[in-house]
């Protein structure tokens, strides 16, 4: 895994086809059927269109940058070790391996979680075999935590803000990799209308901030 810190060369240089290798959908194609497929979010998890009621809760101080090892979110089972991603030739966000269906990774370029600005993690949503770790993400509920285990011995707790779901051409780059003021973190993983041919059409995509560190 490489080195964070001077190195880092943030999240704005991920190209618009970021995490479209997360989507051919195995599980189902190679099962022949769209029986089985992934919980979507509902319209109820996504964010206000228009600002409401008070000021966005600025969260927790942000902590220094330290490498995360794993995620755990709690209200859908997620318990999964990270590795480190990059980008690939085209400029896309690298995947893990497919083989490793209990396995999600970080963008190690851009922002270590619980640091300031924008942290993002991303798995697959299935393999040939099954479901694999983000296979409930569509689920996750506005409110519920994911907790990411620090390198530094920390756990960085964010609270979940909202959960939508995008057509991979009309993926907003700038709500979801932009900077921000507060730690934020967003889990990635493939989802949206499903193709036999093509596999899924787009992204599940979770928002969240730092509230708490232990």
């Amino acid at each position: 895994m490489r080195e964070t810190g001077s190195k880092r060369t943030g999240n704005a240089v991920i190209a618009t086809v970021t995490a479209v290798a997360l989507c051919t959908g195995a599980w189902l194609l190679s099962s022949g059927t769209a029986s089985h497929p992934p919980p979507q979010p509902s319209s109820a998890q996504a964010a206000p269109t228009r600002p409401q009621g008070p000021r966005p809760d600025p969260g927790t101080a942000p902590l220094p940058p330290s490498p995360p090892d794993r995620v755990r979110i709690p209200a859908i089972g997620v318990d999964a070790p990270l590795m480190g991603l990059g980008l690939t030739r085209q400029g896309s966000l690298d995947v893990p391996p497919s083989e490793r269906k209990n396995l999600a990774g970080w963008y190690e370029a851009g922002t270590t979680p619980g640091e300031r600005g924008t942290a993002i993690v991303a798995g697959h949503v299935d393999n040939k075999e099954g479901p694999a770790v983000f296979y409930e993400l569509g689920a996750l509920r506005k409110g519920r935590t994911i907790e990411v285990e620090r390198r530094d011995g920390s756990v960085a707790v964010f609270t979940v803000d909202a959960n939508e779901v995008y057509d991979a051409k009309d993926f907003p780059d700038e709500k979801v990799y932009g900077a921000a003021s507060r730690p934020e973190l967003r889990v990635i993983t493939c989802g949206g209308k499903y193709s036999e041919r093509t596999g899924y059409q787009g992204n599940v995509v979770v928002f969240a901030h730092l509230t708490a560190v232990r």
